[in-house]
């Protein structure tokens, strides 16, 4: 299973989540966006010395489809330069904010050596449900190749911290391996 984490990082919850994933030595995906990584810049790199893949989520979370190709560059570009800068290397992967793809989005991802990457479980943390509602999205979403979506910035994360710190080691007690993808795609 794949974890991962948008809208962030955001010094708020971002750190405990980190500090969660270090206590079960467990990599993860974090979908950045490049305003909130540059304004915390010791958090990204704390993200990318510990392991965890940083993706492209672009600079301030738009809705894609409805920029033109330009602005979506802008956003695009924007948060690989960020990225790019505090961790040394470019990022392999974007999300879409929403999930909101279209064609420009895949082919300037592309254009940017990045890899799309969508999910298969929505924890909805975004409604701040709370962590047992969340806790109980990913239990019954586990299962081999699943991608989960939580979020660590945009709103109180607090439930997603917790919930993360309930399911994580059930997973593992579970067996399910939690990893990255592989950062170079055959």
């Amino acid at each position: 299973m794949v974890l991962t984490f948008d809208d962030g990082p955001d010094p708020r919850y971002t750190p405990a989540i980190l500090r969660t994933l270090r206590q079960y030595d467990v990599r993860a995906m974090f979908f950045v966006c490049g305003e909130m990584a540059a304004g915390s810049p010791d958090l990204l790199r704390e993200m990318a010395d510990d392991g965890h893949l940083v993706g492209n989520h672009t600079w301030n979370h738009p809705l894609l489809p409805r920029l033109g190709r330009a602005a979506m560059r802008r956003q695009i570009e924007s948060t690989c330069d960020v990225i790019e800068q505090l961790t040394g290397e470019p990022p392999a992967w974007f999300r879409a904010p929403y999930g909101a793809w279209n064609r420009n989005a895949f082919q300037l991802g592309a254009e940017y050596g990045m890899e799309p990457l969508a999910w298969t479980v929505d924890t909805l943390d975004w409604t701040e449900p709370g962590a047992r509602a969340i806790v109980r999205r990913v239990h019954e979403g586990a299962a081999p190749g699943v991608v989960v979506l939580s979020h660590d910035a945009g709103g109180d994360r607090s439930g997603s911290v917790d919930a993360l710190r309930t399911y994580l080691p059930d997973l593992l007690a579970s067996g399910y391996r939690i990893t990255v993808p592989n950062r170079y795609m055959s």
